[in-house]
């Protein structure tokens, strides 16, 4: 189904109504239809000019389908059957979604997490390896497609044969792929930039070879397109962005909540485009991913945008002004629905309508840099001495920039968490930052609505380093209101990163520490825990909080009474 279901209520309705007769009397649809790089500000002309790409890409995007088919036929013929993808953001978040979707399996890397980059180097035999990147310089994907290649050569299967590479026409990854002599080399549309670039190579070849029906994706992408470059006020585009980046006073919290749709994992490449894309000169819109019921969900917080994301099919006829969920006490409430296809573009549109209406440029990432310098001046320099670390049980806790976060007799980990959850501004957000194993290690994430209850406010969780790539952009360049949990681990096994001078437990290491420092310099309050023990660290970190979040009364108070 291509068709698309929307409805706004409370502020996303008075943000459509009151922003939208604008926005079609000022042609924005079908001027973005036709790649006009000025609707964005002078300041924003050059970067738009190169990267409207994704506008029209469907005649380049389908020209790839059958050479994605015949290449998927010959590597089955082979026996060849398995597809892990390295890539990072834009390059593994798209395809992740399409084949959870379509129920084909799909093995992304996205992790510099030695545990999750070992566990994925199994039945090599049925295995093709997919390395998306634009130029090819990204550390992990780097880093990731090293340590795979070398796997197949000590398994005694011939790498390059194995090796699957998307990226820009003339990037460096490009040419020495080409000189090298992988299997296929394809290339995407370099006006496309990474979060957009989900009906482009980078969302197609992945998916692709995993089975998934990516013909039919297009198709109703396309289908969508005619409806959303219109300069009509029921245009869905429009009315989306309106109310994500025009409600007064901005409502920068957008929960998005899973309401029975199919569409496994959207929510995670909305998180990506809409935050990274935001996220910047102390503005933007943070996307909050939530479960059904969980505390966002129950509360009228006038900071807090809701987001459904429903089933279509079942909600054949549903108009603009439909009912919200009844499991949503916010009135202010967005649900949409509609085909994977559909869904991509329309959140592009809409991500591009707020950008303007936020005065922003939706296309760069201009803090996304800063974490990553941080971390290569770390390899390259060693690692600064770190104040001593507070232990308990099998949790060392620290603070980054701030000794007063841990005052002296603080050392437990219930008065860690207690200290940073009373930095939370009246309007601020807590984010959780794992740099562990997201497959194996999932049961963390548990801790997030549990935070949420203690604290009454919203509560992002992100793994590290992907997380790097999305919501990391807004923690720097967004309004600097956020509290920040980072969780690492030791590693009971290090892999090494052939012809690179660090191992993945050293990188890891770099970036969570260089994105401490970041957001530390920037006078936000970060608190790390790393877990000397995984399985008993994971444990500890959720009895926890747990424990507290069962107090009646005021269950932020009981995380320090012990």
């Amino acid at each position: 189904m291509s068709s698309l279901s929307l409805s706004l209520l409370g502020a996303a309705r008075e943000a459509a109504d009151s922003q939208v007769p604008g926005l079609v009397d000022h042609e924005f649809a079908s001027r973005l239809g036709a790649k006009d790089h000025t609707l964005w500000g002078a300041a924003a002309e050059d970067e738009a000019s190169q990267r409207l790409g994704w506008v029209s890409l469907f005649e380049d995007s389908r020209a790839l389908v059958p050479k994605i088919t015949a290449l998927r036929d010959e590597l089955k013929a082979e026996g060849v059957d398995r597809v892990v993808l390295a890539g990072m953001g834009g390059s593994s978040l798209a395809p992740e979604v399409i084949c959870a979707a379509e129920g084909v399996k799909l093995t992304v890397l996205d992790s510099t997490d030695p545990q999750q980059v070992s566990a994925a180097l199994t039945d090599l035999q049925r295995t093709v390896l997919v390395v998306s990147s634009k130029s090819g310089s990204t550390v992990e994907t780097d880093s990731q497609r090293r340590i795979v290649q070398n796997a197949f050569a000590e398994a005694g299967i011939d790498a390059l044969s194995r090796t699957v590479v998307v990226t820009d026409p003339g990037s460096p990854m490009h040419e020495q792929s080409t000189a090298a002599g992988v299997r296929a080399v394809f290339e995407a549309d370099p006006k496309v930039g990474g979060r957009y670039s989900a009906l482009t190579a980078f969302g197609l070849v992945p998916a692709g070879l995993a089975g998934a029906d990516i013909e039919g994706l297009l198709e109703d992408a396309e289908d969508a397109g005619e409806m959303l470059f219109s300069d009509d006020s029921s245009n869905p585009g429009l009315q989306l962005g309106a109310a994500i980046g025009g409600t007064s006073p901005l409502r920068n919290k957008l929960v998005i909540v899973d309401a029975g749709s199919p569409l496994v994992g959207l929510g995670a490449w909305i998180e990506q485009l809409i935050a990274e894309s935001t996220g910047k000169e102390g503005t933007g819109v943070l996307p909050v991913i939530v479960a059904d019921g969980e505390p966002e969900l129950s509360r009228d917080a006038d900071d807090i945008l809701v987001t459904e994301i429903i089933d279509a099919d079942a909600e054949e006829g549903a108009s603009v002004d439909g009912d919200a969920a009844d499991t949503v006490v916010s009135p202010h409430v967005v649900r949409t629905g509609g085909s994977l296809g559909s869904q991509f573009l329309l959140w592009e549109v809409a991500t591009a309508v707020a950008g303007s209406l936020l005065s922003i440029n939706p296309f760069d990432q201009p803090d996304v840099e800063s974490a990553k310098n941080a971390a290569r001046g770390l390899l390259d320099g060693g690692a600064p001495e770190q104040a001593e670390a507070a232990v308990d049980g099998a949790v060392q806790i620290r603070s980054a920039g701030d000794e007063s976060l841990l005052a002296s007799g603080q050392a437990a980990l219930s008065e860690a968490l207690s200290a940073l959850l009373e930095r939370v501004p009246e309007s601020g957000y807590i984010a959780v930052m794992a740099y562990l194993d997201r497959t194996s290690e999932g049961r963390l994430e548990e801790i997030r609505p549990q935070l949420a209850a203690i604290s009454g406010r919203p509560v992002t969780f992100g793994w590290g380093p992907r997380f790097l790539h999305s919501t990391g952009q807004f923690h720097k360049g967004g309004p600097h209101i956020g509290v920040f949990l980072q969780i690492t681990a030791d590693a009971e096994a290090d892999v090494e990163v052939p012809e690179r001078p660090f191992t993945l437990s050293q990188l890891i290491s770099a970036q969570a520490e260089g994105d401490a420092q970041v957001l530390a310099g920037h006078g936000m309050p970060v608190v790390q825990l790393n877990l000397t023990d995984r399985e008993k660290g994971i444990d500890q970190i959720l009895e926890t909080v747990q424990r507290a979040s069962r107090v009646p009364g005021n269950p932020q108070d009981s995380l320090g009474s012990e």
